[in-house]
């Protein structure tokens, strides 16, 4: 089953209906509060959730990202954890199923006339590994595959 929308939360239609009126904390057995997707419990964690998630937190995101050598006295010191492109990112536990998964990157490959002719997702990076996993997937067989292939990591990967 595929989830119908990311507004709705983060489950689709099956574990919608098996987790019904349940707190979205991982392994919480209560009931949700009207309104939110956490219980009584959990209600920070839902509030939190909701204001990273909000229009005013983005913009000051959009802001970080612009500027990313600016930090004004009244914001908070922002640490961030900065994961080479090419290199393994360490398995980060779900603590809650307020939202939908997110994913790396998506990987495409196009016809020179634009085309997509496969894809394929990447969870926590996008390593030289991967790739060839993914080209080899597309074209398992050499006859089949194209003369060439303009990939960013090429010197990497070849």
């Amino acid at each position: 089953m595929k989830l119908r929308s990311a507004r709705d939360g983060s489950f689709c239609a099956f574990h919608e209906n098996k987790f019904g009126n349940r707190c979205r904390i991982k392994d919480c057995k209560n009931n949700r509060l009207p309104k939110t997707q956490a219980c009584k419990k959990h209600k920070s964690d839902w509030e939190k959730y909701v204001y990273q998630h909000s229009r005013q937190h983005l913009a000051g995101i959009k802001r970080k990202l612009q500027k990313p050598d600016e930090n004004l006295e009244w914001q908070t010191e922002i640490t961030e954890n900065i994961q080479p492109h090419d290199q393994e990112a360490p398995e980060v536990p779900r603590k809650h199923y307020f939202g939908p998964a997110r994913f790396y990157c998506v990987e495409t490959i196009c016809a020179p006339c634009g085309v997509v002719i496969g894809w394929d997702k990447f969870a926590k990076s996008e390593s030289p590994t991967k790739i060839l996993n993914f080209l080899n997937k597309i074209y398992p067989v050499e006859d089949i595959r194209p003369d060439y292939i303009c990939i960013d990591k090429a010197c990497t990967v070849l």
